[in-house]
């Protein structure tokens, strides 16, 4: 079932590992089985550090130097905002791999003025990694987002949390209220959303400063399909753009 040494290609087939060249692959291959097979009497958690082990494995075997340049190095180009769902993991949907996307996740992809968590990631991000995109990406069909459009009680927490998509709902109620179709008014709010959490960024001084300073970075606001897998662009500021003066500090 596992191995014969003359097969003609290595490759994975339902989470095991079927065909070698050689007797090193043989070796490689044996151990990644083993550890897959042995998943199916674990607890669900240990299940996670074998197949991590596996992936390790893996990955040396592609690549030997894989772990050492990861671990003297960190340069990403991009600050990635996104939604907590387990089914939109950053470096999955856009084909990048460790090291290149520097990730903050969060309910419904916000930007809080008052999210210490989020503005720490974003001042690093910006003024040490020096990144030179931030993206805030959200995706149809968000709980988050459909959780807000409710008159629910989420208990206090929660609510409070929610509140700030409320808000948007508020500012462009005059254009949701006129899609009747609910789930078509639940997208246009994810896109709405996004497009002001990009807003809440350029109203950061941590943006403005940067800015000031000729440095990037541009903000981009994406949202991915769960239904197509595709990214769609719904807003872009380029970095130096002007907004509201009420927003712009003049004494950076």
């Amino acid at each position: 079932m596992f191995l014969k040494k003359k097969w003609p290609k290595y490759k994975r087939k339902k989470g095991l590992c079927f065909f070698v060249n050689t007797t090193a692959d043989a070796i490689i291959v044996r151990t990644i089985n083993i550890i897959r097979l042995k998943k199916l009497i674990m607890e669900t958690y240990e299940k996670l550090l074998l197949e991590n082990k596996a992936w390790a494995s893996e990955k040396l075997h592609d690549d030997p130097e894989y772990f050492n340049r990861l671990a003297h190095i960190q340069t990403p180009e991009f600050l990635w905002i996104g939604c907590s769902d387990s089914r939109v993991p950053a470096n999955e949907i856009t084909g990048t791999q460790p090291g290149e996307i520097f990730v903050h996740r969060n309910i419904a992809n916000m930007v809080v003025n008052t999210d210490v968590n989020l503005l720490s990631v974003l001042d690093y991000a910006v003024n040490h990694l020096k990144v030179k995109h931030v993206i805030v990406c959200g995706h149809y069909g968000c709980g988050g987002v459909k959780a807000a459009a409710t008159q629910h009680d989420f208990k206090p927490v929660l609510n409070m949390w929610l509140r700030n998509i409320k808000d948007v709902y508020r500012l462009h109620r005059e254009e949701l209220e006129i899609i009747k179709d609910e789930e078509t008014r639940t997208d246009r709010l994810v896109e709405l959303n996004v497009r002001e959490q990009v807003n809440n960024l350029a109203k950061t001084s941590i943006i403005q400063r940067a800015w000031k300073e000729g440095n990037k970075p541009d903000l981009h606001g994406w949202v991915y399909g769960l239904k197509d897998g595709i990214i769609k662009q719904v807003f872009e500021m380029r970095a130096g753009t002007h907004i509201d003066s009420l927003y712009e500090y003049d004494d950076l």
